[in-house]
């Protein structure tokens, strides 16, 4: 090779270099049916020490909200960076696909990890991430609804599920339907490898050895300069969802002897439709099933948060952790007998609300502090893009908003946010304001299908003020910000 060559090529891989260490690796973590009942946001240390530990290496945010509570449109809604009833996704059949052969002009938008793949990033998926079948797809190795052009690899877990060790029991008995009903399953210490979570968390750590590794001697520049790419790699944890699997350790901390039933108070003009996933109308658990089914709920938490610290460790091992973005949430929240309701699909605060952490490498001075903004899952994509240098570059139709200026510290509360959610195919929805929460079952606000919370006061949303004439001129309010915020979703690419 002549010294001009050499020079040239020399050159060329200083500019990728510099231009690499201003685009940080990206860790997306996200958990399956997770509330927000985990250290951080309970104020507690032996539960989950390793999002603990994650929190005050980030700014949690306290009232982040999915814009779905059902797994696939919710997905579907943060890794597209759209609201559901614009990205067309609605139920856990919907392909992620799908909206964009429909609608034209989503023809060519990318989600976000398909973003960061176009601008040079090796994107990588291991598990569920997009809609999977957890049970039901996963024990096969399926793929579910995921959307192939995000990614540079894809890992789809083949688990054993509730077909290994232990002891499935059945916690449900007016729900037998396997994906949706309450079981649990205790697993032998030591058997841990046996299940997806912890196989997803292997495979993810060969993936951050793999790119963490030195380059070979030899091969084509564009082999030398894919090795070199930053990374955004999306590990998909499948607990806490049903079945309820850890092993023993974990069970031990939650005893169900010593599990406390949340208080159950429900108004008598709380709408019948809010009130649907109540238990002896799907479940037909009695107490001790209900506690059974919380200490099974919290046992797969903390074997979640286990992975998340292998995950962790792995990181600062292999000395990526002051280079990479780490993002942990959940997809929605989960009732676990609030208002006597259990699961997702609600619209109350509990299945609604999501857990969110975001760690970024040089924010140190704002680590371990926390944001009380009204913020949504959409609000991911703008962020992730203004943190790695591509501000402006993101797709305009994007309807979420940047939070950087939250995890820099520089931003004041913004009282005028909102969330926007909707349940049962969009028909159902719920905005959730500063101090308000107004929720309305149907197209058209009418008697006995509203819900008015007033959350500075009832943050447990007891009592519906909606048919309470002294709240009038709120509930008028609300009705109005609902009706913008579904037109925004609704006509969101006109």
């Amino acid at each position: 090779m002549k010294k001009s060559t050499i020079i040239t090529f020399s050159l060329f891989l200083v500019s990728q270099s510099a231009i690499h260490a201003q685009k940080p690796n990206i860790l997306l973590i996200v958990s399956d049916d997770l509330n927000t009942r985990i250290g951080p946001y309970m104020g507690i240390d032996d539960h989950t020490p390793f999002l603990n530990r994650l929190a005050s290496e980030g700014v949690r945010f306290e009232r982040a909200y999915c814009q779905y509570p059902v797994c696939g449109p919710s997905r579907a809604s943060f890794m597209s960076g759209l609201y559901p009833e614009t990205n067309g996704v609605l139920r856990n059949n919907d392909q992620p696909g799908s909206y964009k052969k429909e609608t034209p002009e989503l023809a060519n938008h990318p989600s976000m990890a398909g973003f960061f793949r176009e601008r040079g990033y090796f994107t990588a998926r291991v598990s569920k991430i997009f809609h999977m079948g957890v049970p039901g797809g996963i024990e096969r190795g399926e793929p579910g609804g995921d959307e192939p052009d995000s990614w540079d690899y894809a890992y789809n877990v083949m688990a054993n599920e509730t077909l290994g060790p232990g002891k499935l029991e059945l916690l449900s008995p007016k729900n037998l339907h396997f994906g949706s009903n309450f079981s649990r399953m205790i697993i032998p210490d030591g058997m841990e490898e046996t299940q997806a979570d912890y196989m997803a968390t292997t495979q993810a750590i060969a993936i951050l050895e793999n790119r963490a590794g030195r380059l070979p001697e030899g091969g084509t520049n564009r082999q030398r300069i894919k090795k070199d790419a930053p990374f955004f790699l999306a590990v998909g944890f499948v607990r806490p969802h049903v079945p309820f699997i850890a092993p023993e350790n974990c069970f031990a901390h939650y005893p169900e002897d010593e599990v406390m039933l949340p208080p159950v108070r429900t108004g008598e003009n709380v709408p019948e439709l809010a009130l649907r996933r109540q238990n002896e109308k799907v479940f037909g658990m009695n107490e001790l099933q209900k506690r059974q089914t919380i200490s099974g709920y919290m046992a797969s938490v903390r074997f979640m948060d286990q992975q998340v610290g292998r995950l962790l460790d792995a990181l600062d091992r292999l000395q990526l952790r002051n280079e990479t973005i780490i993002i942990f949430l959940s997809d929605h929240g989960y009732n676990l007998g609030e208002h006597d309701c259990w699961s997702k699909v609600s619209l109350w605060e509990g299945s609604v609300r999501t857990p969110l952490i975001i760690s970024v490498p040089g924010y140190e001075s704002n680590y371990g502090t926390s944001c009380n903004t009204i913020t949504e899952l959409i609000d991911l994509y703008p962020t992730l893009t203004e943190l790695c240098g591509f501000g402006g570059q993101e797709p305009e139709i994007l309807q979420g908003k940047s939070l950087v200026g939250y995890l820099r510290g520089d931003l004041d509360e913004d009282t005028n946010a909102y969330a926007y959610t909707i349940t049962y195919h969009g028909r159902d929805g719920t905005i959730r304001t500063n101090r308000w929460r107004y929720t309305r079952w149907g197209e058209e606000a009418l008697p006995h299908n509203e819900e008015l919370y007033d959350h500075d006061n009832d943050p447990e949303e007891f009592v519906n003020l909606a048919d309470n004439p002294a709240y009038e001129a709120v509930l008028n309010e609300m009705r109005s910000r609902y009706e913008k915020a579904r037109q925004k979703a609704r006509n969101g690419i006109k």
